[in-house]
């Protein structure tokens, strides 16, 4: 098994927005060479004069140091309805912003991109014939999607299982009855981005919110994993800092074992974190970026040479 550590680039949201800082953060302070950029960094509503100078920018400065741009995802602030909005007009507009972010993602080098599948809204979910109809929209999306990303080189696409039904694939039957539902015509593989955070709490089947019974039913499927430590409230983007291992259900080795034993041969481990802006979080962001690569960079190396235990 070959295991890659790196980093979402959602901690630099509003604090190091220029690629000179977060990249120079990435490698100079957390000794990383591979990055998942997202959206919230480089946003595709942009005009296309900024995205092409500002993905210029980028390419040439990870080319500087050594970094490679995996894949791109959306973020917090683009943690919205996108492809399954209700009016169809705005869901088209997102389908062309998805376009613009898979041209960036190739134009990164990158080999895939993606999001949550999309977030129904509370009336259109409660009532069963609209959220059937807006699904089938959403699939119809993502194989559109699908056909544009082969179109630039990308190798797939990707979903997140999020944590609410309404957020899509909170459980795991659900998650792969929507993987089995974006097969037919689509030109790239729909793949999935764990999360070891996400499942619903509301389920009955305690394996939904088990980060290794997901990592064993989705084996076959992952593109890259979301880390971050998990407490019983699910109640954030928590780094691996003493308090809230002492907590936490996440260790490094263990969900590093179950990867291997499931079968996955190559895997990317994006450490998402964010923190809010408040005292004293605001202060400890990057003492708290270095702690998580710490924790997790000798098991990472003890499974990339054989030894995990």
């Amino acid at each position: 098994m070959v295991v890659t550590l790196g980093m979402n680039t959602q901690f630099a949201v509003n604090r190091f927005p220029e690629p000179d800082d977060w990249i120079g953060i990435v490698v100079e302070k957390l000794g990383l060479n591979t990055v998942q950029l997202t959206a919230d960094v480089l946003n595709p509503f942009l005009p296309e004069e900024v995205l092409d100078r500002e993905t210029s920018r980028i390419r040439q400065r990870c080319a500087e140091e050594g970094v490679r741009v995996e894949s791109m995802f959306t973020g917090a602030a683009t943690r919205v309805n996108h492809l399954l909005h209700p009016d169809p007009v705005i869901q088209r507009v997102w389908v062309n912003w998805f376009k613009r972010l898979f041209k960036i993602t190739a134009e990164l080098g990158g080999d895939g991109a993606g999001s949550c599948f999309g977030i129904f809204p509370v009336r259109d979910y409660h009532d069963p014939a609209r959220r059937e109809q807006l699904l089938h929209r959403g699939i119809d999306a993502w194989r559109d999607l699908s056909r544009y990303a082969r179109a630039v080189g990308l190798e797939y696409v990707m979903f997140e299982p999020m944590s609410i039904p309404r957020e899509c694939a909170e459980t795991i039957p659900r998650a792969k009855a929507l993987l089995d539902q974006c097969t037919d015509g689509f030109a790239v593989p729909m793949r999935v981005c764990l999360d070891v955070d996400h499942g619903a709490l509301e389920s009955d089947d305690p394996r939904d919110t088990d980060p290794h019974a997901w990592i064993r039913a989705f084996a076959k499927n992952i593109a890259c994993i979301h880390i971050k430590q998990s407490l019983d409230d699910k109640g954030g983007h928590y780094p691996f800092t003493e308090p809230y291992n002492a907590q936490g259900k996440i260790v490094p080795e263990e969900i590093l074992n179950t990867m291997a034993e499931a079968g996955i041969e190559r895997c990317s481990l994006f450490l998402e974190l964010s923190f809010r802006e408040r005292w004293p979080t605001e202060y400890s962001v990057l003492d708290d970026l270095k702690a998580s690569v710490d924790y997790w960079r000798p098991a990472v190396e003890a499974a990339n040479a054989g030894d995990a235990t």
